[in-house]
């Protein structure tokens, strides 16, 4: 026996997905466009020469310190350092790299200290 077949009408969106829209679609007769302002736009519509000189906004980059405390980083490969190696003062993300600090001589120990502004002096 053969398995019945049924008619249906076949129901299509008025758009496929993949094809342009046009730009009468988009927008009918009577709608503005929206567009994008670029940064020059807003400065000038702004008139940010107005606004006093430490308030924060496009033009004035300046702002106060974060009330967040930074973040460690591990001076050895530079992942967020959770760990804290007490003889050396270096920072350190996991036991391979504490492996790797603590064979490390003075000299090099001196010089990742510099790179992070904590010289310290190791006896």
């Amino acid at each position: 026996m053969e398995p019945e077949v049924v008619e249906a009408e076949l129901v299509l969106p008025t758009h496929m997905k993949f094809k342009k829209i046009q730009m009468y679609e988009k927008y009918p007769k009577g709608q503005a466009r929206v567009r994008w302002k670029h940064l020059k736009q807003i400065i000038q519509a702004e008139n940010y020469q107005n606004f006093p000189p430490n308030e924060t906004n496009y033009v004035n980059i300046e702002s106060p310190p974060s009330m967040h405390p930074c973040k460690r980083i591990c001076d050895i490969t530079g992942y967020e350092a959770p760990y804290f190696d007490p003889r050396t003062k270096l920072r350190y993300a996991n036991a391979e790299v504490f492996k790797v600090i603590r064979s490390l001589p003075n000299d090099y120990v001196q010089r990742y200290l510099a790179l992070r502004n904590a010289a310290v002096v190791l006896r």
